[in-house]
C-alpha cells in the first residue's frame, strides 16, 4: 500500500516554462497533481525556444576539460575561437570562473560525466515517453548525431572525452573522408573525419514543441499564469505558497525551474549557487541550399548545426558576459563564417539570430532535489548545454520527489545542500 505522503493529491507551483518546468509540470499532472505553471513571459520564451535542438545524449563531457586553462586565454584573444567575454563583466566573472576551472581535470570530469548519464543518457526515449499522446510527438525525430572533425588526427585530440562516453556505454562508427562523403555529401574538404552515434534525436522545432507540450498540459488542468514570482512564503519550515507578482498563491509544494534565473530565489533559501549564464547564440538559415542528413557538432568551431522544420540552426559558442548586456555581433559572424567553411557555397533565404542564457554552474551539475531547510520546496536547474535533453527526465525526478516517491538513482551528486550556506 502507497503511503499517505503518496498518496495525496497536493497544489503543485512549478516556477518556470521552459522545457525543465513543463516536463515537470506533466509528470505532475500524471501524479495526479494540481499544478499552477508559472512564467514571466510564457512557455518556451527563453533557453527552450533557442537551443540547439539535439537530443545529445552522449554529451556528458563538461566544457572545462583537461588542458582548457592552457588554452582558454589563447581563445579569449582569437576572433575565430568560440570563447567570448565581455571584459567589463570579468570582475563579477571572476569568483565563479576561478571554481569552474579548477574543475578542468580528469576526476571531476569523470565525476559529471557518471552524474549526468542518468540524466540525458537515454534522452530520446524520455522524450518519446513523455511526449506520447500529447501532440508535440510530432517535433521528436529520431536521428544519428555526429562529431565532425578536419581528420583522424583532429579526432584523436577529444581521445579523452571518447573514452569517459565509452566506460558508460556509448558506441559509435568513425568515419574517414570517403565514408563520410557516403552518409552525407554535404560537407567539404575542411571535414575529413567524424564520429556517428545511433540512438539520438532531435527536436524540429524546440520552441513550439514546449510550447505545444504546455498546451497539452492546460488541457490536462494545468493553470498557466503570467507573473514574476519575488518570494517563497513559508510556515514552520515548509513552502506554503509564492508571491507572484505582488499576489500571495498559495501552494502545498513548489519547483524552480528558471534556468539561469533561479541564483536569487534560490539565495532567498539559503542556496548560494555559484551559478553564471554562458550566453549562447544561433542562426537560423531559412530554406537552405544543403541540409545535412542528421544533426552535427563541428568540433573545430564547436557549434551544432541541427536540421529543423524549414530551417537549418545552426547554435554554440561561449559567451560571459552576463544576464543583461546586450547581444554581441561577433559570434554571429563566426557562426555564419564557420557553416561556410563547413558547407562551401551554402545559400539560404532569410537569416534569424537569436541571443539566450544558459545556466551553468561551476561543477557542470544541475541542482535537483529539496530546498534544504524547506520541505516541499524543490530545485531543477543548471543543466548547461543540455537542459533540452535531460529536461524530461529532470522532470520526472522532480515529480517523484513531490509526489514523496525515491527515485531509482542517487540523486547527491545534484544536490542543492552542497551549495547550502556557503
Amino acid at each position: 500500500m502507497l503511503n499517505e505522503e503518496i498518496r495525496t493529491k497536493r497544489k503543485v507551483a512549478v516556477i518556470g516554462a521552459g522545457i525543465v518546468g513543463v516536463s515537470t509540470a506533466i509528470s505532475c499532472l500524471r501524479d495526479g497533481h494540481d499544478v499552477v505553471l508559472i512564467d514571466r513571459k510564457g512557455p518556451a520564451e527563453g533557453t527552450s525556444h533557442g537551443n540547439g535542438g539535439v537530443l545529445a545524449s552522449c554529451s556528458i563531457i563538461p566544457v572545462p576539460v583537461p588542458g582548457l586553462l592552457r588554452k582558454a586565454p589563447g581563445m579569449l584573444f582569437s576572433p575565430g575561437q568560440p570563447l567570448f567575454l565581455k571584459w567589463r563583466y570579468l570582475p563579477k566573472l571572476m569568483p565563479w570562473l576561478l571554481r569552474y576551472l579548477r574543475t578542468a581535470n580528469a576526476p571531476s570530469v569523470r565525476h559529471r560525466a557518471a552524474a549526468m548519464v542518468h540524466i540525458i543518457g537515454d534522452s530520446l526515449a524520455d522524450h518519446q515517453a513523455m511526449a506520447k499522446g500529447t501532440g508535440a510527438e510530432k517535433w521528436i525525430v529520431p536521428s544519428d548525431y555526429l562529431f565532425m572533425y578536419r581528420d583522424r588526427a583532429h579526432y584523436e585530440t577529444d581521445a579523452f572525452g571518447w573514452s569517459v562516453r565509452r566506460e558508460h556505454g556509448f558506441e559509435w562508427d568513425e568515419l574517414d573522408a570517403a565514408a563520410l562523403r557516403a552518409y552525407d555529401p554535404a560537407f567539404g574538404p575542411s571535414i575529413g573525419y567524424a564520429a556517428r552515434l545511433g540512438n539520438h534525436g532531435r527536436i524540429s522545432d524546440p520552441g513550439q514543441y514546449v510550447k505545444d507540450l504546455a498546451a497539452y498540459a492546460q488541457t490536462q488542468g494545468a493553470r498557466l499564469l503570467i507573473g514574476d514570482v519575488t518570494d517563497v512564503i513559508r510556515t514552520e519550515g515548509r513552502v506554503t505558497g509564492l508571491r507572484v507578482s505582488g499576489e500571495k498563491l498559495d501552494c502545498d509544494a513548489a519547483v524552480l525551474a528558471t534556468g539561469a534565473w533561479s541564483g536569487p530565489l534560490a539565495k532567498s533559501l539559503g542556496i548560494n549557487v555559484a551559478l553564471e549564464s554562458e550566453r549562447g547564440y544561433h542562426l537560423e538559415l531559412w530554406e537552405p541550399s544543403v541540409m545535412p542528413r542528421s544533426p552535427v557538432m563541428v568540433a573545430a568551431g564547436k557549434f551544432v548545426a541541427t536540421p529543423m522544420e524549414g530551417r537549418l540552426r545552426l547554435a554554440g559558442i561561449v559567451e560571459f558576459g552576463g544576464l543583461d548586456a546586450p547581444a554581441s555581433r561577433a559570434p554571429i559572424k563566426l557562426l555564419e563564417k564557420n557553416i561556410r567553411e563547413a558547407i562551401p557555397g551554402i545559400t539560404w533565404k532569410e537569416t534569424i539570430e537569436w541571443m539566450g542564457h544558459r545556466p551553468s554552474i561551476a561543477d557542470s551539475l544541475p541542482l535537483i532535489g529539496e530546498a534544504p531547510g524547506t520541505k516541499g520546496m524543490f530545485l531543477g536547474f543548471g543543466h548547461d548545454h543540455v537542459g533540452l535533453t535531460g529536461g524530461p527526465k529532470t522532470g520526472r525526478l522532480l515529480a517523484q520527489l513531490v509526489s514523496g516517491r525515491q527515485p531509482n538513482i542517487d540523486l547527491t551528486p545534484y544536490s542543492p545542500a552542497r551549495y547550502a550556506g556557503v
